[in-house]
């Protein structure tokens, strides 16, 4: 009989050993964090990890309720017979709390979309956000180089996807349009400390699917801003090491009052002298942002700005100076008139070589930006959202300028003693007093079939006023004083259409995406080119249409493959018009790009593999031809592509180590391009510029390969080591394929160390340092180059950026 009771109780106990397990993902199939499943009536359930995935153990047979719930998300509840161990997955709209899903819906891509693109979580944001410009928390991805003038990542900073410059890489915060109307570039040293308040980032690759702001040559980078945060919190966050830097952030914010009203708000700082002389920074920034949440609207309103004062750096180091050859830098001194003082900073400077001596050569402005968002959900299978935006920009860079000609500003010679004197020293500012306002709307359709659409536009004015002012002068004429050497004021309306549809057929999704564009763009007025004053006095329309297509193929939860299609049309930017007559206007840009890929997602590996190509017709590049006005602008050349191969991955090594990498292939090319060189003969009389064939080449600044790998390590609680390394290979500096003109390969590692733990009544405290530049690489990104010839001989000037070698931040984290 005691046998049989135990055997009954062993059999009991093992009926009761069952188990429910699953994974929770939004909509699009991303994982969700956080979520609670429980099982409705018993004290049992599970939060889910960074991975979506949840186990309920220890349950006996029986029929269940089990719900997920997170907070932004619509809960859900599913009915289980368990009678063995079950796999429950729930997939969980957002509700109307989840803002951002409907301020980057229009922009952003899924797992779904037959696109290529890498997304930035607010985590891995947190972990890399030492006060560096923004363009630093990209330095990681595939196909990406940044740069930095003051060599350490704070001042003028860029990034080049691809080798795409910067003026082609489409940037939204919230789905609104960040780019500059005219340059159409995004200046992150306006926006200084912004990734303290960004909640993620999405960078596509290529053409991408977004619709509003600039044309996408390269990439997009979508942005979303801090989102809905129930609780009151407030962090506080120092950093500061080499050069003199540091950075003082402190965000706070309310969670929710009476379950309708947030209030948010980041205040910062940072300083920096910079790795180059006199490269230092002073920035200040402050983002605030307030919202009402109703059962189906949300109404919020953003404001936030940034001033910087940055000594500046442009000018970069003559290849001479890098390279410490004396007598190249005293023979490049002759050929380009230096003062004995100019010449002794070249001699004695170093690699921190900074042409600019003058104390107040300065670049100064402040941004400010104000964005009203409104979004309302009409019933569960629409919603919309429109926003409002203006940003305010005014500033001006200062610089000092030696023996210029009295002509450029308007001044007539005059005699000093018995002399004619029609050159002088001054000091000038040339400013930017421009305003950016408009707005953008979309309307969402989704049913419970596999049907998405998104319906949009945007219609949004630039005004830019361009102006010189000369405050001092060696001969300033009394009735010059005050006035204006040059004026000119632009005005650019740019308006779009689109509509975008997906839709899920078995294991396809099929997406198709088509906008329309128009661009009405007039400047006026008298301003610089070339170093004389020219009239100016032109407008241009365009119309555009931008189509893309594409499929994804799911052969189970973990796989897919997709492929796309798109065609993308770009206007030129201001310079290209500014340095040109209505004879000899360039051309719009067109871009045809391929992307396919396979995507692998499980518990322990990821892989991104992609290839891609981009075709152009009538890309401009610079050749060295000097046009109609006599400046040195871009030309459109008639075919040049760029075809890769983009490998992204990571995997699980132990429990406590991890490794991410990529690898990107490519190349780079245009078809019979075309050099202009300027020449002279041996007096240095100008003669017709020398025409040079040559083919096919490189195109300039895009390295045909760049790699990346990091090793993550934590071995206990609290405690991670992170060592990221990164290869660029070779890049030139012009689009002849020159080995003279050209940047060497270089090799970067850091190693970031930080302790988080809770102490003190802080929710988190992290204490935290970076070695930047590990094995003290001394190596340079970005550059430029120009040549002559004289009596036939070629003479070029190669000028780099060298970047800081080892170099240290620590930082305090504080979290209540």
């Amino acid at each position: 009989m005691k046998a049989l009771t135990a055997a009954l109780l062993l059999s009991s106990s093992a009926i009761a050993q069952l188990q429910i397990s699953g994974k929770v993902q939004n909509d699009v199939g991303e994982a969700l964090t956080g979520a609670t499943v429980f099982v409705v009536g018993q004290n049992s359930g599970a939060i889910t990890q960074s991975d979506g995935d949840f186990v309920i153990k220890n349950l006996k047979n029986g029929t269940y309720e089990l719900k997920a719930s997170l907070f932004g998300y619509e809960t859900l509840s599913q009915t289980i017979v368990l009678d063995k161990n079950q796999v429950v997955n729930f997939s969980m709209k957002p509700s109307f709390f989840m803002q951002e899903g409907i301020d980057v819906r229009a922009v952003r891509a899924n797992k779904k979309t037959p696109t290529t693109y890498t997304n930035i979580s607010a985590e891995d944001i947190e972990k890399q956000n030492y006060g560096q410009d923004l363009p630093y928390l990209l330095s990681s991805m595939p196909s990406t180089v940044v740069t930095s003038d003051a060599g350490a990542g704070v001042g003028y900073t860029g990034f080049r996807i691809r080798g795409v410059d910067p003026t082609r890489t489409n940037v939204t915060v919230d789905g609104i349009p960040m780019n500059d109307g005219e340059s159409q570039g995004v200046f992150w040293v306006n926006m200084p400390d912004f990734s303290s308040s960004i909640e993620s980032m999405q960078v596509q690759r290529g053409v991408g699917t977004s619709s509003n702001g600039a044309g996408a040559f390269g990439a997009s980078i979508n942005i979303a801003t801090n989102k809905l945060k129930q609780k009151p919190y407030a962090v506080i966050d120092n950093s500061g090491g080499s050069f003199n830097t540091i950075r003082n952030s402190v965000n706070v914010g309310t969670g929710m009052i009476n379950n309708k009203f947030t209030v948010d708000a980041r205040l910062s700082r940072i300083k920096s002298e910079g790795y180059i002389d006199r490269s230092s920074a002073d920035l200040k920034s402050y983002f605030l942002s307030g919202a009402y949440h109703g059962k189906k609207s949300t109404l919020r309103l953003n404001i936030f700005s940034g001033k910087e004062k940055t000594y500046q750096a442009w000018y970069g180091t003559p290849e001479s100076r890098v390279e410490g050859d004396e007598q190249a830098m005293i023979d490049y001194a002759g050929r380009n008139g230096l003062s004995d003082s100019d010449l002794e900073n070249l001699l004695n400077s170093g690699r921190t070589y900074n042409a600019y001596t003058y104390e107040n050569e300065t670049d100064n402005y402040q941004q400010d930006h104000y964005q009203l968002h409104y979004a309302y959900q009409f019933n569960k299978n629409w919603n919309m959202k429109v926003a409002g935006h203006y940003t305010r920009g005014l500033g001006y860079y200062e610089n000092y300028e030696t023996d210029d000609k009295f002509s450029k500003y308007g001044y007539a010679p005059i005699v000093v003693n018995g002399d004619s004197i029609d050159r002088m020293d001054l000091i000038r500012r040339r400013w930017l007093d421009n305003h950016f306002g408009g707005g953008v709307f979309n309307f969402n359709y989704a049913n419970n079939k596999g049907l998405e659409l998104v319906l949009g536009g945007g219609l949004n004015k630039y005004v830019g006023d361009h102006f010189g002012d000369v405050i001092w002068a060696e001969y300033m004429p009394n009735n010059k004083k005050g006035d204006k050497y040059y004026d000119n004021t632009s005005t650019k309306y740019d308006g779009n259409l689109f509509a975008k549809a997906s839709y899920e057929w078995k294991k396809f999704t099929f997406f198709a995406d088509a906008q329309y564009r128009h661009i009405d763009y007039q400047f006026l007025g008298i301003d610089e080119v070339n170093g004389e004053i020219a009239e100016l006095d032109q407008r241009v329309f365009y119309n555009f249409i931008n189509p893309k297509a594409g499929l994804s193929y799911r052969f189970n939860a973990q796989n897919s493959v997709y492929a796309s299609y798109a065609i993308a049309n770009r206007e030129p930017v201001r310079k290209d018009f500014r340095e040109k007559t209505l004879a000899n206007r360039p051309s719009a840009e067109v871009l045809y790009n391929l992307e396919a890929g396979y995507r692998l997602t499980n518990k322990k590996a990821f892989l991104n593999a992609n290839i891609y190509h981009m075709l152009y017709d009538n890309q401009l590049v610079l050749t060295g031809e000097i046009n109609d006005v006599g400046g040195y602008t871009r030309t459109n050349v008639d075919e040049s592509y760029r075809l890769g191969l983009e490998l992204e991955g990571g995997y699980q090594i132990l429990k406590k180590l991890g490794i991410t990498a990529n690898l990107s292939l490519s190349q780079n090319k245009i078809k019979n391009f075309v050099e202009y060189v300027d020449s002279y003969d041996a007096s240095f009389n100008t003669i017709p510029q020398t025409v040079i064939e040559y083919g096919t080449t490189d195109l300039a600044f895009s390295p045909s390969i760049i790699t990346g790998l990091a090793l993550n390590y934590a071995p206990v609680k609290g405690l991670r080591i992170s060592l990221m390394n990164k290869f660029v290979g070779k890049q030139f500096l012009d689009n002849t394929s020159n080995e003279s003109r050209s940047m060497d390969a270089y090799f970067v590692s850091h190693l970031d160390l930080s302790y988080s733990f809770a102490a003190l009544g802080f929710e988190e405290i992290t204490i935290g340092g970076r070695i930047n530049n590990l094995f003290n690489e001394m190596y340079e990104n970005n550059g430029y180059t120009f040549s002559y010839l004289v009596g036939g001989d070629r003479t070029q000037e190669n000028f780099y950026y060298p970047q800081a070698g080892r170099n240290i931040m620590l930082r305090l984290l504080l979290k209540l």
